[in-house]
């Protein structure tokens, strides 16, 4: 007389003391038997132990032993209050007796412990809470028998559970492990939110509860979508009853509750049986075989027809001929899910494990005044060929006949491995126990969030290509380029100037060092005609030493033809180049442009008593000054003796032999100041 709260499953169990967490009664006694399969050990875990120790556990005290019956041996004997056991007491075969015994006391709440095979080493007991962890995310294993009168949970899916509820109480709620079998939940730690909805679902009430510092949720398949009910996916001419309810009402007017009426959420009257029995069903056909998680179920929706079930059966088959009856494995008789306690809540219930089939029935065993309900159906599509599946009907059931009982498990059990081990997982998704409200809305952002992304993927392309072509237009306006009849032959004269070196900076003057000029042969510097008058002089390029860095818009003096070939000292034959000419200076800017820079480095120079050519306009009789620096300029000599330089001699001015100093003349907008050199 001295057990309290007891679930033995197949692998795992939870067991407590008679009147468990109140204090125990006097003179009780209790003693379980717990058995796995052959070949496997039990392992125990307390969740609370406070057992009287005044008398050393003479008379009140809990004994674990290895085996059943006569030849059990001691594992030990525990008393105390408030005593903490770390670890686990773990079996040498697959039987454990636990003894419980309670003397004279004063206090002293009794015990709460869960049991599983050896393999389970994350056990916990259904007294662990959500904030007993600190890690955002981890697997631990439930027992089986979580679902205790004393436990609290507050809040539902898909929100989450606020920290203060049973991890495995809440998990049996979610529909991610069963109250009779147990089984694995992966945990994931969140922010708290102000306000936890309460709801019933697989015969747990969860309550409203407040604000909290932190929430859980479960990792799942992710298989708890809508199958078509509410939707309307599901045809009504796939939704079939047993009988329908007809009457009149006061005008006169006959009111048909039919069964497409049945669709969850749908404004109107529900599905009613003309006969309220236990032979009455709604029958679902699929179209095909899916895998079916869940169910929920109203009552009639209408204020002034209380009608609902309560209890009720599920039976399945993919031929609508042969129907199976929902077992859990290892039970020995139907399933019966609890229904409604009021005609306008949702009660939700979860086949664990899933059924795969085509037609789905409910059979009511329970209602209120009359059956009425609505149905939406949970899961997702099923397309992995299976074993051939065991279907038998559901005979009736002989409580007498144990080999009849006994033959119907192994079948079911069968069925079910054929089912489930074939079934393909969809990948885990964080957080995710998606309640039929809201996946009309995710299938919704499905097809929008798509359509979005390439809308707004094209607008950012188009403006990137207009500012693209933009920056390019105003590139190609500013810049000065070749005659488009110039482009070639431009080209292929101006191959063999290409330079060795280039001055670095274009606007220094240069100056020539007389060595290198004495060097140069005359036949090696070919003449560049001009042989169209333009308003521009074309500048003279010399030698194959030259370098143009920078077009010249130089101005011939008025009044002359624009020509060099009267000043080509050479002997050679004439080479008619064509220069393109530059857009001509604005009228706010310098009259001329700067000189060509040209590079004589490295090449042998001519006498020093060769004339030079300049394109510079002398402004009148006066030229403004410039002597260059010949030791600070970026220029190399052949001899590292050779000090002297000849500078370009203006056009109409002396020889260089006939004035002391050489001047050289720059653009008239160009401030230099003048530096004389001797030669």
């Amino acid at each position: 007389d001295g057990c309290g709260h007891t679930v033995l499953g197949p692998e795992s169990g939870t067991l407590a003391s008679i009147n468990y967490p109140q204090t125990s009664p006097n003179s009780t006694v209790c003693e379980w038997e717990i058995r796995v399969k052959p070949g496997q050990r039990v392992q125990l875990k307390f969740g609370d132990f406070d057992i009287d120790d005044s008398d050393s556990c003479h008379s009140s005290y809990l004994r674990v032993h290895n085996g059943i019956g006569p030849n059990r041996t001691e594992i030990g004997k525990y008393c105390g209050f408030g005593f903490q056991m770390d670890g686990l007491i773990t079996s040498k075969s697959n039987e454990v007796t636990v003894q419980f015994m309670s003397g004279i006391h004063t206090s002293g709440r009794g015990f709460l412990a869960a049991y599983s095979t050896t393999g389970k080493s994350d056990l916990i007991t259904c007294l662990d809470i959500g904030s007993h962890f600190s890690e955002p995310e981890f697997n631990k294993y439930c027992p089986a028998g979580c679902v205790i009168p004393f436990a609290d949970i507050s809040g539902t899916i898909p929100h989450g559970y606020r920290d203060s509820s049973s991890l495995c109480m809440a998990g049996v709620h979610a529909g991610v492990v069963s109250n009779t079998l147990g089984g694995q939940i992966n945990v994931v730690i969140s922010k708290g939110i102000r306000y936890y909805e309460g709801s019933l679902a697989n015969n747990v009430t969860s309550k409203v509860g407040p604000l909290s510092t932190s929430l859980f949720t479960f990792k799942t398949s992710g298989c708890y979508g809508t199958l078509g009910m509410e939707s309307g996916v599901i045809p009504d001419s796939h939704i079939t009853s047993s009988s329908i309810l007809e009457w009149p009402n006061k005008t006169g007017q006959v009111n048909i509750w039919k069964p497409e009426n049945a669709r969850l959420k749908r404004i109107g009257p529900p599905w009613a049986a003309f006969i309220s029995d236990e032979h009455q069903w709604l029958q679902i056909d699929l179209n095909k075989e899916k895998k079916i998680t869940g169910i929920i179920t109203t009552g009639s929706t209408l204020a002034e027809h209380y009608y609902y079930v309560s209890a009720y059966r599920i039976l399945y088959s993919d031929d609508a001929q042969k129907w199976t009856v929902y077992r859990e494995p290892g039970m020995g008789k139907d399933k019966i899910f609890q229904g409604n306690t009021e005609l306008y809540q949702e009660v939700r219930n979860n086949f664990i494990p899933p059924i795969v089939a085509r037609f789905f029935r409910i059979n009511p065993l329970k209602w209120h005044q009359k059956i009425a309900m609505k149905v939406e159906l949970l899961g997702c599509q099923f397309s992995i060929g299976r074993a051939p599946k065991i279907t038998l009907p559901a005979p009736p059931q002989n409580k007498n006949d144990k080999n009849a009982d006994f033959m119907d498990d192994f079948i079911h059990s069968v069925k079910t491995s054929l089912q489930t081990d074939k079934t393909t997982f969809t990948p885990e998704i964080k957080n995710t126990m998606v309640t039929p409200s809201v996946t009309k809305d995710v299938t919704l952002a499905a097809v929008l969030v798509p359509v979005l992304v390439m809308v707004f993927t094209t607008l950012i392309l188009i403006l990137v290509c207009a500012w693209h072509w933009r920056n390019r237009r105003k590139k190609t306006e500013d810049t000065y380029d070749l005659p488009y009849w110039d482009r070639a032959g431009w080209w292929k004269g101006m191959k063999q100037f290409f330079p060795i070196k280039s001055a670095e900076h274009e606007e220094t003057p240069v100056c020539y060092s007389s060595s290198e000029i004495s060097h140069l042969r005359p036949r090696e510097v070919p003449t560049m005609l001009q042989t169209e008058s333009t308003e521009y002089a074309q500048p003279l390029v010399g030698g194959i030493v030259g370098t143009l860095h920078q077009r010249s818009t130089f101005k011939p003096e008025e009044g002359k033809e624009a020509s060099y070939a009267d000043l080509d000292p050479y002997n050679s034959p004439i080479q008619e180049v064509y220069h393109a000419y530059a857009k001509p200076l604005p009228v706010t800017g310098p009259e001329y442009a700067t000189p060509i820079i040209m590079d004589v480095s490295s090449h042998p120079s001519p006498h020093l008593g060769a004339p030079s050519i300049s394109t510079f306009k002398a402004a009148g009789n006066q030229a403004s000054p410039l002597v260059g620096m010949c030791n600070k300029l970026l220029f190399r000599t052949d001899s590292a003796s050779s000090a002297q330089a000849l500078y370009d001699i203006p056009k109409g001015q002396p020889g260089p032999g006939s004035a002391d100093r050489l001047v050289y003349q720059v653009p008239q907008s160009m401030a230099h100041p003048t530096v004389s050199m001797d030669e």
